[in-house]
């Protein structure tokens, strides 16, 4: 592995690390009853960590967006790999540490924040939830931090982070609103909990694929020239005692 590769692993392992220590964190620092403090919680990890390291490697700090940069070939699949090995294993080693610094009790009275399908809608519900979260995020990034028109990357990582929050008190009391395979995986290890886990790594997975293939093709295409003349024919008309050409 090259130095730069090493660099931008590393910058992927503190920020998907932060996510998980700080968002299931918080979920276990308050019983899991704080949707407001939960939501902000997992917005403020990731949208000052993509402010800080998002020059270093883009910022992903999850799976499902590093696939989407693969699909639309915006990084080498070499290097995913390597932010797929760092991410997971950021989720893995602050699972871990989480689970031994805070209170048996308290980690285990909300699964050490582990995603979970609430009572009363299906695993397949859950899944849509989780394709549609994901679809709004990963449309999100490739807005503000991908696409290279305007000055909309300077808010990349307020705009990011924003819309985790916003989707955390939608998706939060239903599937956890993990959008995130990582972000699952971590706590699921920790705690041995593989419920429904399949909806945490399918679910982000698709949602991401369609936002990038959604915004390539509507915004990130070239645009087809317009027509000189009139939109019937695109060829320009002469003027009054000119021949065409």
């Amino acid at each position: 592995m090259s130095r730069a590769v090493l660099q931008r692993s590393f910058a992927e392992f503190v920020g998907t690390f932060t996510l998980i220590f700080v968002g299931a964190g918080s979920i276990v620092a308050t019983g899991g009853h704080d949707l407001t403090a939960i939501a902000l919680a997992h917005g403020l990890a990731i949208g000052v960590m993509v402010s800080a390291v998002g020059h270093i490697s883009g910022g992903h700090f999850n799976p499902a967006i590093t696939l989407g940069f693969v699909v639309t070939r915006r990084i080498e699949t070499g290097i995913a790999v390597a932010y797929w090995v760092a991410q997971f294993l950021g989720a893995v080693v602050a699972a871990a540490l989480l689970k031994g610094l805070v209170p048996d009790a308290a980690a285990d009275a909300v699964n050490l924040g582990t995603p979970a399908i609430a009572g009363g809608i299906s695993a397949g519900q859950g899944l849509g939830i989780e394709i549609i979260l994901t679809f709004f995020l990963v449309f999100v990034v490739f807005a503000t931090a991908v696409d290279p028109r305007g000055s909309f990357r300077l808010i990349a990582g307020l705009a990011i982070g924003l819309a985790i929050t916003f989707d955390v008190f939608m998706g939060g009391p239903w599937t956890g609103a993990a959008m995130n395979p990582a972000r699952a995986f971590g706590p699921q290890l920790i705690q041995n909990d593989w419920s429904n886990a399949w909806v945490w790594y399918v679910g982000p997975v698709i949602g991401a694929v369609i936002a990038v293939l959604a915004y390539e093709w509507l915004y990130l295409r070239p645009v087809e020239p317009e027509p000189v003349g009139p939109p019937e024919t695109g060829v320009e008309e002469p003027a009054p005692g000119r021949a065409a050409t």
